[in-house]
């Protein structure tokens, strides 16, 4: 089975369709779980707005590429608002590469 590394390594491959920054960069993914008896692997994430349409766009490539790891059965892709996404959640080098700031 991965581990959370493996599947933050490739989160971080994922680019956002709009902004072309990874998801996991861009703070978006706010839980991943390993059930080891199953080998399902659940990822929480949010949209930076509620009314985003691209969430399949996000989805697909997560449970594609995850699904290509030895071991795993499924993935489950859980969309959730709270706590409501905000520049804070992303990592200094995504601000940056924004223009945000460090």
């Amino acid at each position: 089975m991965p581990t959370k590394q493996d599947i933050e390594a490739i989160l971080k491959t994922i680019p956002d369709p709009e902004i072309g920054i990874s998801i996991y960069d861009l703070g978006l993914i706010y839980d991943i779980r390993i059930d080891e008896e199953t080998n399902v692997i659940t990822i929480v994430m949010t949209l930076t707005t509620i009314g985003c349409p691209l969430f399949n766009m996000i989805a697909e490539p997560i449970k594609e590429r995850l699904k290509e790891l030895d071991d795993v059965s499924d993935v489950i892709v859980e969309l959730t608002f709270d706590p409501p996404w905000n520049v804070d959640k992303m990592t200094p080098e995504a601000r940056e590469e924004l223009g945000l700031g460090p």
